[in-house]
């Protein structure tokens, strides 16, 4: 994440949980990573799922984190689809 982003989050979620979640992929090969601040403090993380690695039981970096703010899959899917993020496949397209 960007240099002293954290410190930013961090004051963000003094009103409440806030994640950083970075996904880079191309062609179904990709790294994630995630981490939660809550009442100013990290409390998750930061996790990196580096290429090529499966990801561990608990799962990928993004849906932990994303199960950290509470969110709840449906069965056959994770939680990055549940909130929507499969829709746009690049930063232009979240911008737009």
């Amino acid at each position: 994440m960007p240099g002293g982003f954290d410190r930013v989050l961090a004051g963000w979620s003094a009103g409440g949980p806030v994640a950083y979640v970075e996904a880079e992929y191309f062609g179904g090969v990709g790294e994630q990573r995630a981490a939660v601040w809550e009442g100013g403090s990290l409390v998750l993380g930061p996790l990196h799922a580096e290429e090529g690695r499966p990801f561990p039981p608990a799962g990928s970096p993004v849906s932990r984190a994303l199960r950290r703010l509470g969110v709840a899959a449906q069965a056959g899917e994770d939680e990055f689809s549940a909130v929507g993020l499969h829709r746009h496949r690049t930063s232009g397209g979240w911008v737009a």
